[in-house]
């Protein structure tokens, strides 16, 4: 089978196609035929060595895959021949809280990813899809939206009444919003594009900022949002956006911390607004299989449809990464057979 194998250091210069034999699945293993892949902020990082460098060459990456499965071992008794799957993004994770076993269970990098024309998945780890998505959209939930999931529904327990600030409109922050519509409530979306700010207007955006010309733009979301305060935060940017995020949210309100685009950092950063304004700030780190299987039902009862930005050829994988490096992207970049 053809895989895409990060080779001998970091770099996506270090990614090469390669040949390897057809894994066969051993007991409790279903074997799937991959058919689309989807890329997430995480596989640059891993890629570059920034997220996990004591991996070891050569390494398949990506966590985020679909396809079908045509083969299971023994004692397989949830997944089914013929079945289209995504695996879970920790196969550990089945359901209840994380813990360091299950985030070590992560696919692409603690343990070996989907960047192969078969993988093969723990039957625990394994999620039948919605039957009225493609397998390209399929590929785009096993990250994004788990995560957007789990912020907004399973921690954040949203409602009609609420307001929701995402920032920007990679994956995550295009799932948060359609969650959020999907829910009622309201959404304030940011760019540095007015492009992509007319496009989240049209899929629902009650407000929308440019960040680049309003700097304190967490200052406008309060602005907006009555002079109260936004309920929910999605924060991806980390170090460079974390202030402004603390400005915009509401006394007693919820900021989840999702993704590090503007950096690790943080030396000499204010808590003391966390402080007085009671503020619950949370690392999401992605979630649970149980988590993804409750968005699949909800997203089937809405017909919700994943938003994809570009769709490569797997052979291309190196070019769809750099893609999404740009940051021209709004939605998920995704790779297909």
């Amino acid at each position: 089978m053809k895989s895409y194998e990060l080779t001998g250091g970091f770099g996506i210069d270090k990614l090469k196609l390669a040949e390897r034999p057809v894994p066969q699945p051993g007991p409790g293993q279903v074997l799937v035929e991959m058919k689309a892949w989807s890329l997430n902020f995480r596989d640059l990082l891993v890629v570059r060595g920034l997220y996990y460098p004591k991996m070891k060459f050569p390494a398949l990456t990506l966590s985020d895959g679909a396809g079908l499965v045509v083969a299971v071992g023994a004692g397989v008794t949830r997944i089914a021949v013929g079945q289209r799957v995504a695996g879970a993004f920790m196969q550990s994770w089945t359901e209840g809280e994380p813990d360091l076993q299950k985030n070590r269970s992560a696919l692409g990098a603690e343990i070996p990813g989907l960047s192969a024309e078969y993988a093969l998945l723990d039957q625990a780890g394994t999620v039948v899809v919605p039957e009225y998505l493609s397998y390209e959209e399929a590929a785009t939930l096993p990250c994004a939206a788990v995560t957007a999931w789990h912020a907004m529904v399973t921690k954040g327990h949203i409602t009609s009444s609420d307001t929701v600030l995402v920032q920007g409109t990679g994956g995550v922050s295009i799932f948060a919003l359609q969650f959020a519509k999907m829910h009622g409530a309201k959404v304030i979306a940011t760019s540095s594009s007015n492009d992509k700010l007319a496009r989240v207007t049209a899929m629902g955006a009650d407000h929308v900022i440019n960040y680049k010309t309003t700097p304190e733009w967490g200052v406008e979301a309060r602005k907006l949002s009555g002079g109260r305060g936004v309920d929910h935060v999605i924060e991806v940017g980390g170090e460079g956006t974390l202030a402004q995020s603390i400005a915009a949210v509401r006394t007693g309100g919820r900021i989840s911390v999702i993704g590090v685009l503007s950096g690790f950092g943080g030396s000499g950063f204010n808590l003391l607004p966390v402080l007085l304004n009671s503020l619950a700030v949370q690392g999401i780190f992605v979630g649970s299989r149980a988590m993804f299987e409750d968005m699949n039902r909800a997203m089937s009862n809405h017909k919700m449809r994943p938003v994809i930005d570009r769709v490569f050829p797997f052979d291309d994988y190196p070019a769809a990464l750099t893609h999404m490096q740009s940051g021209a992207h709004f939605g998920k970049v995704v790779l297909k057979v």
